[in-house]
């Protein structure tokens, strides 16, 4: 492989250090060429770390481009690499001229690029942004960044994620830090506990928020000494603000730190970093590689590398406070600074080494190259319907289980997902994605694509809504007479209550669905009552069960964000608002004490949709204020999810994904049935734990505790029924890939 990268050459800072370091370990593997349009010390520097260099210096932009294709076509280049906006606007000249793909690294929000230079960010940034949007592919440095363009309308399926890797082979003893320290500056003895940061002194690294932080955290661990390593404009007034709060003689203005970083690192206690923007900062991953307890704003992709309150601590921007209160909790603590650091440094070195930075550059070459190679065709991909973007974790983990088997069929299948909350879902998973009100757009998409999903759930039905089953019979329709094949996916049927909606649906999906998967048989049944016999119809199970839990530290942070111990012993309830709910709530609390008091069970109330389930919820939980008791009301992904309910001894649940994601871990149930699906998969798994809504009592409620306690003890039973459905669950996607025709 050839890949040539551009970059101006006066490039200083994180992306120097990225360009540099992945080139010099790219060049082992293929050839990663290094254009600078300007020569010094970047070109310099690059020549003697080994990396093939060259030289293309002049303002004349069309003269370069013609010199470029030339060297590009006789180089028998495949990529073209950018960096920074000279060479993203010089990449997007080659694009049409070499017919390769052209693809720009953002290294930084490229509107902040020119702060405090107006005549600049007019200019050079105008251009730049133009010029981004008009390249095949782009790679953020973290998936922050990534989310920041998304965001900014930049097409959600043309870019990539990476992160600043470092080589984490151990440094050499640095030797006794009290000399070096007290050499820079520093008023330190042996019973210090230092606290470092390296960056420029100006505005978006916010050290007003650090020093005004460090002096409260002073307040109640005296130890503390902080060492400034970096200069910039702003160092006049930060010297002054820190006498202003009587702490001059603790903080120590180092300026820029000579001959490497590792002895600066090696002297620190903690790492911390205060910017209001960041990507990904070399500066926690190097303190990472000394085991360095970290604390640091919680921009960019720092929250990939940090899981709060398990290996370091997040702040929000100019939150000093917080700051504070960290600083001292870890100056005070000598064991907990060591843990942390060392659960740091096995995080860092094992996701954000130099290898892994290279490993990921390489497969997204090996993508970009696969997906310039792909035949065009008038019909290409998927269009997936479903109740996503409104919050609610069970039908978004059906989209994330429907994704992830696409991407198994085809990992450059189009895919167009129709969402109440379009934004969210790009972000979220990566795709293309319609408002189900933008009729003209979700028409288009199906009149490109070669298969429509109507996606998981149990979206026909008429109780909780009847326009949305207008809508999505509408949407089926739509789609086959655009010419699509049409699947409904892993889903459930009914409860269809109206004579006329029964009518309405056996009609639409007799004339316009192909095949019909279902996850549960009372579906089958229910179609067999409303008389739907056209489309093939196949038994198999909700996409949901295909989905794994997160790792245990981002398990661990989720839960200790909402102040539940990680490793305590609990009872899930996942409640939900429905009619007759508000009257039985309090039976709930009383389960709840009983399931305390009898097991030593803490009840955690859980939301599978954000708002609603939270309210609920505390309904129920009234009353317990005596005993410990939690609400878990955002865990984020599915797979934090699914990781926070294993760490349940139990769960009682109203709502069917809790007990499905449940179930998938071999967590014992009971289930309290607001609705047929509920019951229906329960017993479709063997269980036969669970109570009707309107039949609870207080006596009925904890003998399912009781029954579900007992059972903890035997998960072999519940876990071979799971497994027998993930088995039958792939007949989901091998029913789409038959379509696809693949």
């Amino acid at each position: 492989m050839k890949v040539i990268h551009l970059i101006s050459g006066g490039d200083s800072g994180g992306a120097k250090t990225h360009v540099l370091s992945l080139l010099q370990n790219l060049n082992k593997t293929i050839t990663a060429q290094l254009v600078c349009f300007r020569d010094g010390p970047f070109a310099q520097e690059a020549r003697e770390m080994g990396i093939p260099t060259e030289i293309m210096a002049g303002n004349h932009i069309f003269r370069i481009r013609r010199q470029l294709a030339a060297y590009i076509k006789d180089g028998g280049y495949q990529i073209i690499h950018c960096h920074g906006s000279r060479a993203n606007m010089i990449g997007a000249m080659l694009r049409k001229s070499t017919g390769l793909p052209v693809v720009s690294t953002i290294h930084s929000d490229y509107r902040l690029d020119y702060m405090g230079r107006p005549l600049s960010r007019l200019t050079f940034g105008t251009i730049n942004a133009l010029a981004l949007r008009r390249l095949d592919y782009r790679i953020g440095v973290s998936d922050a960044m990534v989310d920041l363009l998304i965001s900014r309308g930049f097409a959600p399926d043309r870019f990539y994620a990476i992160y600043n890797g470092i080589d984490f082979t151990p440094a050499p003893d640095q030797g006794d830090r009290l000399p070096y320290l007290r050499g820079l500056g520093a008023d330190v003895d042996e019973t210090c506990v230092v606290v470092g940061i390296a960056a420029r002194l100006n505005p978006v690294k916010d050290m007003t928020t650090l020093i005004r932080g460090f002096a409260a955290a002073c307040q109640s661990c005296p130890r503390l000494r902080l060492v400034i390593a970096g200069d910039g404009a702003e160092r006049g007034k930060l010297e002054a603000l820190a006498r202003e709060l009587g702490v001059g003689r603790q903080v120590t203005f180092a300026g820029w730190i000579s001959g490497g970083m590792d002895r600066f690192y090696s002297a620190l206690d903690i790492n911390t970093l205060t910017s209001l923007s960041e990507t990904f900062s070399y500066a926690l991953t190097e303190g990472a590689r000394f085991h360095l307890a970290t604390i640091s704003t919680a921009v960019g992709g720092i929250p990939n590398l940090i899981d709060t309150g398990v290996n370091g601590y997040l702040f929000a921007p100019g939150d000093w406070e917080t700051l504070g209160r960290r600083l001292a909790e870890l100056g005070n603590d000598d064991q907990l600074r060591h843990s942390m650091g060392e659960r740091l440094y096995q995080k860092a070195s094992a996701q954000f080494s130099i290898q892994t930075t290279v490993d990921t550059q390489l497969h997204i070459y090996g993508e970009i190259l696969r997906r310039h190679g792909r035949p065009k065709a008038d019909r290409d991909g998927v269009v997936i319907c479903g109740a996503y973007g409104r919050g609610n974790a069970g039908d978004d983990a059906i989209l994330e289980a429907i994704l992830q088997e696409m991407r198994s069929i085809d990992p450059d299948m189009p895919v167009t997902v129709l969402s109440k909350n379009p934004r969210e879902t790009r972000l979220s998973y990566r795709v293309r994605s319609v408002s189900r009100m933008n009729f003209p757009g979700w028409l288009g998409a199906m009149k490109h694509s070669r298969l429509y999903i109507n996606g998981g759930g149990s979206l026909i039905q008429d109780v909780t809504s009847r326009r949305s089953l207008w809508f999505y019979l509408l949407n089926i329709r739509a789609a086959k007479r655009a010419g699509c094949a049409v699947q409904m996916y892993g889903c459930g049927i009914g409860p269809v209550t109206r004579g006329n909606h029964r009518q309405l649906s056996a009609k639409v999906l007799n004339r316009y669905v192909d095949v019909i998967t279902l996850r549960e048989p009372d579906s089958r049944e229910e179609l067999r009552s409303m008389g739907v016999t056209e489309p093939e119809i196949l038994l198999t199970a909700d996409p949901a069960l295909t989905l794994r839990p997160a790792g245990d530290d981002v398990v661990d942070s989720v839960l200790l964000r909402a102040g539940i111990p990680p490793h305590g012993r609990y009872l899930c309830f996942a409640l939900r608002q429905w009619p007759g709910f508000s009257e039985r709530a309090p039976l709930f609390g009383r389960a709840a004490r009983y399931a305390y008091e009898t097991y030593g069970l803490a009840p955690v109330f859980v939301s599978v949709e954000k708002g609603p389930d939270s309210a609920a919820g505390r309904t129920a939980a009234q009353g317990l204020e005596d005993i410990p008791h939690y609400f878990l009301d955002s865990a984020g992904g599915a797979g934090a999810i699914i990781g926070s309910l294993a760490r349940m001894e139990a769960v009682v649940s109203m709502r069917l994904h809790a007990l499905i994601f449940a179930a998938g871990q071999g967590i014992p149930l009971a289930g309290v049935v607001y609705d047929p699906k509920v019951s229906a998969f329960l017993r479709y798994i063997g269980q036969e734990v669970f109570t009707d809504l309107n039949a609870l009592t207080e006596e009925n409620l904890c003998a399912m505790v009781d029954r579900a306690a007992a059972q903890a003890a035997r998960p072999e039973v519940q876990a071979a029924a799971v497994a027998r459905l993930q088995e039958m669950e792939h007949g989901n996607v091998a029913t789409a890939r038959r379509l696809l025709g693949m």
